[in-house]
């Protein structure tokens, strides 16, 4: 057999993941090359076994086929757990006592991308150790061929099981609206179901890679559209939307408004403090004011981090938190749970909470502080530049003497509120947010910003997106 090397195209190797448009950027050889250099990695570090799931879109099982290949020819045992949602692939690492873990999946991304998702042992795979896949394939730094093997399992009743282990709630009987956008969650979701309490409405359950009904993305509000209005015709308690792998939640009221990602932490945090006190809650740097607030007066200690599922994750095992969350809709209970971002555990923990509530959650919502603040701004800026844009504004804003949190990007506090610029670890763009008290003030924070991007050369975001006021 010839030496083995192989090159990636040096788009699809991103911060959190593997990620790229199939048939362009993304190959089925390339899905040879990683389970050959991720094979190569875990039985580097005294590894034997894999475990290996994949999504609904339709060139998931070729791909997955070819990781499989990847890995058996460095003589790893590979536990195949066929079509799943990711977090049933991170519980299989648990479960099947496996060394390491890869997800073929495109997450939320349009139809025709795909990727991987991974664990070393039971700790996210991210940043420079993907890169690191890149510079073995293309040196061909890898473990002597050798002869694996490979099994299917089914681990779904062994999740549901353990997930409904943790269902807490109390006699009230919920009516839930659950919407799986067509994605991988589908057959978990209808499974934990039809074991709940309550009455349950599935809708979109059945997988589809060409997402029929919506784009599955529960942080865009037109994807919501949809589940909002079946919650207003089945008078129903909530609605529960899923990503394309169901590991990012969305969240609707019974009165059709959304639980942003900070907003359902805040109900989350408020319970699991209960028998947690003083324990750190983390989120991301683009989460409310509001929730850190929040967390703080029900007796908890906030901490913002970077945003990325992976860094999250992180920060959750150096800190010993038991909770964690992000705008974009991961949810992290290490609290009874296993610490990884986990949608349907996630939403059966909320259910719980519901179901104890004596008043409805859109009360709970409605009760929450009221801020104004922009959408998420994405714009355009060339890779090579964004992470120095960043550097130039925190430079002026340290001569300026203004209070800045540098945790990822730039979030400058005044007295209006907060706005925040850092650059995307996945795309050439820099995101952008302000949150204000009044709309007064929320036009005074976007006049900083612009100033400052306009200060390194830079075109002012469009900020004609409708304000989500939260």
């Amino acid at each position: 057999m010839p030496a083995f090397n192989h090159r990636f195209d040096p788009t699809v190797l991103r911060e959190y993941d593997i990620r790229g448009i199939v048939g362009k950027t993304l190959k089925p050889e390339d899905a040879f090359a990683i389970g050959r250099c991720f094979g190569s990695v875990v039985v580097r570090a005294g590894g034997k076994r894999v475990a290996v799931g994949y999504d609904g879109r339709l060139h998931s099982p070729e791909l997955e086929a070819q990781l499989v290949a990847g890995l058996r020819t460095c003589g790893l045992e590979v536990v195949r757990i066929g079509l799943c949602a990711t977090p049933m692939l991170y519980f299989a690492a648990y479960d099947q006592e496996a060394d390491g873990a890869a997800m073929v999946t495109g997450s939320h991304n349009p139809p025709d991308y795909n990727g991987f998702k991974m664990m070393i042992g039971k700790k996210p795979f991210y940043g420079s150790a993907i890169q690191e896949i890149g510079r073995m394939a293309a040196e061909g730094d890898v473990v002597p061929e050798a002869v694996g093997t490979d099994r299917a399992v089914d681990i779904a009743g062994a999740y549901a099981d353990r997930v409904l282990r943790d269902w807490d709630g109390g006699d009230r009987k919920l009516k839930v609206v659950w919407d799986p956008g067509n994605g991988s969650a589908g057959p978990i979701v209808k499974a934990l179901t039809a074991r709940l309490p309550g009455t349950h409405y599935v809708i979109n359950g059945d997988v589809d890679g060409t997402f029929p009904s919506h784009h599955p993305d529960p942080t865009v509000a037109k994807n919501l559209e949809q589940i909002i209005t079946e919650v207003a015709r089945e008078k129903a308690d909530l609605g529960i939307a899923f990503d394309g792998d169901g590991d990012r939640i969305g969240v609707v009221d019974n009165e059709g408004h959304i639980l942003f990602g900070d907003q359902l932490l805040i109900v989350l945090a408020r319970d699991v403090l209960k028998s947690k006190p003083g324990a750190t809650v983390i989120a991301d740097v683009k989460a409310s004011q509001v929730l850190f607030d929040e967390v703080a007066k029900a007796g908890g200690d906030p901490l913002m981090w970077k945003t990325g599922h992976s860094l999250i994750k992180a920060k959750m095992a150096e800190t010993g938190s038991p909770l964690a969350g992000e705008m974009s809709g991961h949810i992290f209970f290490a609290d009874k749970w296993y610490g990884f971002d986990d949608a349907p555990y996630s939403a059966v923990r909320l259910l719980g909470i519901v179901a104890r509530m004596q008043e409805r959650l859109s009360a709970v919502r409605a009760a929450l502080p009221q801020v104004i603040n922009t959408p998420e701004l994405r714009f355009n800026c060339e890779e090579q530049r964004k992470f120095a844009v960043v550097k130039e504004v925190k430079d002026r804003l340290a001569t300026e003497g203004a209070k800045v949190q540098d945790v990822d990007g730039v979030r400058v506090l005044t007295e209006d509120g907060w706005w925040l610029l850092r650059a995307s670890n996945t795309q050439a763009v820099l995101v952008a947010r302000c949150e204000a008290k009044t709309e007064a003030g929320l036009e005074r924070l976007k006049g900083q910003l612009v100033k400052q991007l306009v200060a390194s050369g830079l075109e002012a975001p469009d900020f004609s997106a409708e304000n989500a006021g939260h």
